[in-house]
């Protein structure tokens, strides 16, 4: 942030949008300057395909204003267009006065005075040179390409820094700085026949820095190498037998599940119906709570914005709410939602969990997700293995791929990126064409046995869009192995026609 506006100066910028907007009656109000620097480095076959490398700067007002919230913003870091801020903002809470169907409040929440917060990593990714994300990617490309049976290869880095400076009339001051980075290589193998097959990296996107590529927090050397291997046994391997089989997930895949049918499903704003008519609402409504059998009773999913390396990770959110982790499934019962100020008072709660982000300074929050992740077994295990073991006839998946759910987030379709038999708790080769499907309580309710720490990764997407104008947010979801008995498998290329 220092390097385009000085931090003296981004204080007189927050402290003149907040004074103008005392007096001008507001009961809340509060600012963020921010800096996100984001970027791109797309190859295909070892050659540069795309590059992008994006600053957005700006200055985000929000007020209560009789009971109306009004926000405006610019990209103008100065004291004047700060100051007018605060006028712009109060015009709108008063067009939206006109239309509104009852006063808004706000949760409560205290001020937390100073606060200064980074996420932990040692090199930002978007300071590393374009040339050396170009020869890494070029790198990790040509080792794939030298081995046979590989017919292209894609790899692509994306890598963003956020610098936020917040304030708020309650009195919190925060300057926070995350990054997050996401690497990725594909491989692609060409069918005799006609046809073909792809396979990619499962590394997940991170909240660490340039060292993740580098080895800390994942095994690329041994990826890279496995994949060849992999891809070609994959491009041989049989179509499955669509029916019904046990199951056991890794985390690289169940995130997905996770996201798609518990965070996006406990969003209060979705299950009180304020987004059905963009990202739909949820079945998971507030007169079940306490009551809906989620899943099985060894469920315990949490909502977590504190978790180290997190994507949707904070000190303070973009309300200034203090980061909390809080649960939303315990014992296989609805427990909890993410909440953010507004959606907290709607539904009579005391104070929100901390769950407001805008992804751009020139955006109002909204609610957004925490890091929502199933918990492993107390212990070190069951592993994966011992997991595998259980089961008589069944699948092992491994990676994401496509999904697709539906808008209350019940009735859902999974496909992946490696399916392994399980014959008499052994592997027993690769399948293809694998889609497990289901409902959210059904699938849940079918989770036998998770596996213990040992098993446990954070995994996550860039890229969660919520809201009207659209809103990008990125978040992670943490997950252990599980073992989910007698779910309903299609054959995806049956199911498309081919």
């Amino acid at each position: 942030m220092a390097k385009h506006v000085p931090s003296s100066d981004v204080d007189a910028v927050m402290a003149a949008a907040l004074d103008a907007a005392r007096q001008l009656g507001v009961s809340d109000a509060s600012v963020r300057v921010e800096t996100i620097r984001a970027q791109v480095v797309a190859l295909r076959d070892g050659a540069l395909e795309t590059s992008s490398d994006d600053t957005e700067d700006g200055v985000g007002l929000r007020v209560v204003h009789d009971g109306s919230i009004g926000f405006a913003a610019t990209a103008d870091v100065s004291v004047d267009a700060a100051a007018r801020l605060a006028h712009q903002a109060v015009g709108a809470a008063k067009v939206v006065a006109a239309v509104r169907r009852r006063p808004l409040e706000l949760a409560a929440e205290p001020g937390h005075g100073t606060v200064s917060w980074s996420s932990s990593y040692r090199t930002d990714p978007t300071a590393v040179p374009m040339a050396e994300k170009v020869a890494r990617l070029a790198e990790w490309s040509r080792r794939l390409l030298g081995q046979k049976g590989i017919d292209h290869v894609t790899a692509h880095v994306r890598a963003v820094s956020e610098s936020k400076h917040y304030a708020d009339l309650q009195g919190t001051v925060a300057t926070q700085r995350r990054v997050r980075v996401h690497p990725s290589v594909e491989a692609v193998a060409l069918d005799p026949q006609g046809g073909f097959e792809a396979m990619r990296t499962c590394a997940p996107p991170v909240g660490r820095g340039w060292e993740y590529l580098d080895g800390e927090g994942w095994d690329w050397d041994t990826e890279l190498d496995e994949l060849p291997e992999l891809l070609a046994e994959k491009l041989a391997s049989p179509s499955v037998d669509a029916g019904r089989y046990d199951l056991v997930i890794d985390p690289t895949n169940l995130w997905l599940t996770i996201h798609e049918s518990i965070g996006h499903a406990t969003e209060l704003d979705r299950a009180l119906g304020y987004e059905a008519a963009y990202a739909g609402t949820s079945f998971a409504t507030p007169d079940k709570l306490g009551t809906l059998r989620y899943g099985s009773p060894i469920m315990h999913v949490t909502g977590d914005r504190t978790a180290e390396h997190g994507l949707a990770s904070v000190a303070i959110d973009d309300e200034g709410v203090a980061a909390q982790s809080f649960d939303l499934v315990k014992d296989g019962l609805l427990v909890g939602y993410q909440l953010d100020r507004a959606t907290a008072s709607a539904a009579g709660y005391d104070r929100s969990n901390g769950c407001a982000f805008a992804d751009s300074p020139l955006h109002v929050p909204i609610q957004r997700m925490a890091n929502v992740s199933l918990q492993p077994a107390p212990s070190e295990g069951p592993t994966t293995a011992e997991l595998i073991a259980g089961v008589e006839r069944g699948i092992f998946v491994v990676g994401d791929k496509s999904w697709s759910i539906d808008m209350q987030r019940y009735n859902f379709q999974f496909t992946g990126q490696r399916f392994f038999r399980i014959t008499a708790g052994r592997l027993d080769g690769q399948l293809r064409d694998v889609a497990y499907q289901g409902t959210t309580t059904e699938f849940w309710g079918s989770m036998e046995a998770v596996g213990g720490r040992s098993t446990y990764l954070l995994a996550g997407a860039f890229n969660c869009g919520k809201g009207q104008p659209g809103q990008v947010a990125p978040v992670s979801h943490g997950a252990p192995s599980a073992l989910v008995r007698n779910v309903n498998v299609l054959n995806a290329r049956a199911e498309g026609g081919r």
